[in-house]
């Protein structure tokens, strides 16, 4: 199949530091170059795949991100061409899928919703989702779909497995990843550390002005008695380094989250989870097996399922990793879907 996939203008794919829906786009891009697929990857320069790589921007407008016109550019630009593909898979946000919906014609379009369901993107989906086919990246987000709008298929996100290497023997740390956000739940990570008597590695995005007021009047007063190593700017190559040695990844998300990479990546290197069960994380952990599921806001219980995390297997977790969320089986779920569209 000619496949054209579209990824947001906002990071080089992948990234060079955070950015899930671009490491997504990146292993599907390659993985599907791999099947024999003659794959174009649209993306921002700096992007490194084994696909074809179109780009209007040479240098990401990471800085603009946000900004409609830069987005409506890069979309332009991909939808000229669309003619020359048997599918086009779009990982943007509205402006894409608008343009999609708006044309004559054409081959088939897959927009996969990476983030979650809102009042605004209800509104744009009930008006397309007959001329899209939306995909969910979990059976929670699934579940969520506004009565009207069609769900054509639930793939989960996978991850290059190669690039996630395993490591059984642990270190005495305890690690959050992820965004300065109350949705994250940073400070009850912080919290969990101060019970356990624990040191606590804390590689954050903290670079919107939202995440800095958050880091400010939440974080670091929180941070007072414990012992935190907070870092800013982690790369891929430091971010797996730390998911493999690390005791555990506390996950103490405070909304319905639609995936949840890191939980996947921290499993796929031996590394057991522990998180609030909320969205999709009962169907990336499993519950005893590769990590804990607690009661959403029970501090209590989060703190003493992360002391019980040497019970955890890591090649248990390794081993469901590779079989339900690696980028194979997101690649074979995909082509499925395309092949179905086709006909």
């Amino acid at each position: 199949m000619r496949i054209l996939q579209i990824a947001p203008p906002w990071f080089a794919v992948p990234p060079s530091g955070y950015g899930g829906i671009e490491w997504i786009v990146a292993s599907l891009a390659d993985e599907l170059v791999a099947a024999g697929h003659d794959v174009t990857l649209h993306a921002s320069g700096g992007s490194v795949t084994t696909a074809t790589l179109q780009s209007v921007y040479d240098v990401p407008p990471s800085l603009h991100i946000g900004n409609p016109w830069y987005e409506a550019t890069h979309a332009v630009a991909a939808y000229a061409q669309m003619s020359e593909f048997d599918i086009v898979h779009d990982h943007t946000g509205a402006i894409g899928p608008a343009i999609a919906a708006g044309r004559s014609g054409g081959p088939p379009v897959v927009n996969t919703l990476h983030g979650c369901w809102t009042a605004a993107n209800e509104l744009l989906y009930r008006a397309i989702s007959h001329r899209v086919s939306l995909t969910a990246i979990s059976h929670d987000q699934a579940s969520r779909t506004p009565k009207g709008i069609e769900v054509a298929d639930v793939v989960h996100n996978g991850i290059a497995m190669e690039r996630y290497p395993f490591r059984a023997e642990k270190e005495d740390f305890l690690l959050f990843v992820g965004r300065a956000s109350a949705d994250k739940g940073p400070e009850i990570a912080v919290e969990v550390a101060k019970q356990l008597r624990m040191p606590l590695v804390m590689a954050m995005k903290v670079s919107e002005p939202l995440e800095i007021d958050y880091y400010e009047q939440i974080i670091l007063p929180a941070m007072h008695g414990a012992d935190v190593d907070v870092r800013m700017h982690v790369g891929h190559d430091e971010k797996i380094d730390l998911l493999g040695r690390a005791r555990t990844v506390l996950v103490p998300i405070r909304w319905d989250e639609p995936f949840g990479l890191v939980m996947a990546e921290a499993n796929a290197c031996g590394t057991p989870v522990v998180a609030y069960r909320r969205g999709a994380a009962p169907e990336i952990v499993a519950d005893g097996e590769t990590g804990y599921l607690v009661a959403p806001g029970d501090v209590r219980a989060f703190v003493d399922a992360a002391a019980s995390t040497a019970e955890i297997d890591p090649e248990a977790c390794r081993a469901r990793i590779a079989a339900e969320f690696s980028a194979s089986r997101m690649v074979e779920r995909y082509v499925a879907l395309y092949e179905r569209l086709l006909g």
